[in-house]
């Protein structure tokens, strides 16, 4: 096995072709790539912005769509207060507008789809493991994931409606629907025993707070910890939970 590190790709244009909105801060762009960019579930790409002056913003993203055989993902981005790109692409961009974007990239945060995994989610740390999600409904093996979200209140869960299935557990942290049965609440090992399957792996995705306390659970439950992977926002990034 070679020890060269792996080759990220080049720059490439892509065309913004639809726009969702998913919640009153996050939106979903569906990006037709200039070539094709083959990714895996869990794997996440960079947007890059450049001014008339020539000043450049980046910021990268995770892929929410799965892997498919098109030459299209999708991208939900939360906007920030302070967010350069975040801010631009919900003010700026419209629907035909390109995008430089690079990727994709990311190698031990990612779902083969051949495996049982056990996903857990603070805020928009979802966006990710949903790619994980639509994976394994697409190759019909949602029997291999089982998911939980942290989030505040009903108005901040993305994906709102593709959040129904058993095997599902939503942790409202400060505001809960009428219907929840569960308490408002951090998540805890109440919330997640019921999700563990035999040999799975765990993935964490979240703040660095979120990750660390989840992490933290996962491991009073049993979970070896080189069965846990964790992808943390940066420090400008919302805890979501």
């Amino acid at each position: 096995m070679s020890d060269a590190p792996p080759q990220i790709s080049p720059w490439q244009t892509a065309r913004v072709i639809d726009i969702r909105i998913e919640t009153a801060r996050a939106k979903t762009f569906r990006l037709a790539l200039s070539r094709p960019a083959p990714h895996r579930a869990g794997q996440h790409v960079v947007v890059r912005l450049t001014a008339p002056d020539g000043y450049r913003a980046m910021r990268s993203y995770s892929v929410a769509s799965p892997p498919d055989d098109t030459d299209e993902i999708e991208l939900t981005v939360e906007r920030l207060d302070d967010g350069e790109v975040s801010g631009f692409l919900h003010d700026g961009v419209e629907l035909g507008d390109e995008l430089e974007v690079r990727g994709p990239i990311g190698g031990f945060f990612v779902w083969e789809g051949d495996s049982p995994a056990v996903l857990v989610a603070g805020g928009s740390g979802l966006v990710p493991l949903m790619a994980m999600v639509r994976f394994a409904r697409a190759i019909d093996r949602p029997d291999l994931v089982r998911l939980a979200v942290s989030v505040r209140s009903p108005a901040d869960l993305l994906y709102a409606d593709e959040l129904v299935d058993p095997g599902i557990t939503i942790a409202y942290t400060r505001e809960a629907p009428p219907t929840s049965e569960r308490p408002v609440g951090r998540l805890t090992t109440t919330d997640l025993a019921p999700l563990l399957l035999p040999g799975a792996t765990a993935y964490v995705c979240g703040s660095a707070g979120f990750a660390d306390a989840t992490s933290r659970l996962l491991v009073e439950l049993g979970v070896p910890v080189d069965h846990i992977r964790i992808e943390r926002f940066g420090p400008s990034a919302p805890a979501g939970a």
